[in-house]
């Protein structure tokens, strides 16, 4: 199986960015994993918030294969402890599909065609974070995820 991100918009803060390289790499001693971004929308604040996340979900919806199981971190999906989490991901791995498809969407969410092809959503809080940062917390739970499947030390239990 392989693991896809796919967010909106580039990280400009230095210091995430290192920290996400960092994650990438050490989640690539588990799985597969690609992390694509979608430059942000062009004249954006010309464009109203459905605009704007139509706009948004056109693009993503491109970047998605017929096959894939594709979950929104959404501020209304399931919310799991890393346990349960790393629990999901078996899950996952065990029902044979190619690719797990994470979605980060815009400032203002996802398009109703996006929620329509969603197979799932996962928030990980109930707290708002900006979009730069959620993509780091969501790729460490992705690696503490697998260090739990493989009872490694990084996640206490």
């Amino acid at each position: 199986m392989t693991i896809r991100l796919i967010a909106i918009g580039k990280t400009d803060n230095k210091f995430l960015e290192a920290l996400l390289v960092d994650y990438i790499k050490r989640l690539g001693f588990y799985i597969k994993f690609s992390f694509d971004i979608i430059p942000d929308i062009k004249n954006a604040k010309n464009l109203s918030e459905t605009q704007q996340k139509d706009k948004e979900g056109t693009l993503i919806l491109t970047k998605l294969n017929t096959s894939d199981v594709v979950v929104l971190l959404d501020e209304n999906g399931k919310q799991y402890n890393s346990v349960d989490f790393s629990n999901v991901l078996q899950k996952h791995m065990n029902s044979g599909i190619k690719q797990l498809v994470f979605v980060i969407g815009g400032p203002y969410g996802f398009s109703s065609k996006l929620y329509a092809r969603a197979n799932g959503k996962l928030s990980l809080s109930k707290m708002t974070f900006s979009h730069q940062m959620i993509r780091l917390f969501f790729i460490e739970q992705l690696y503490r995820g697998f260090t739990i499947l493989r009872n490694e030390p990084y996640h206490h239990r």
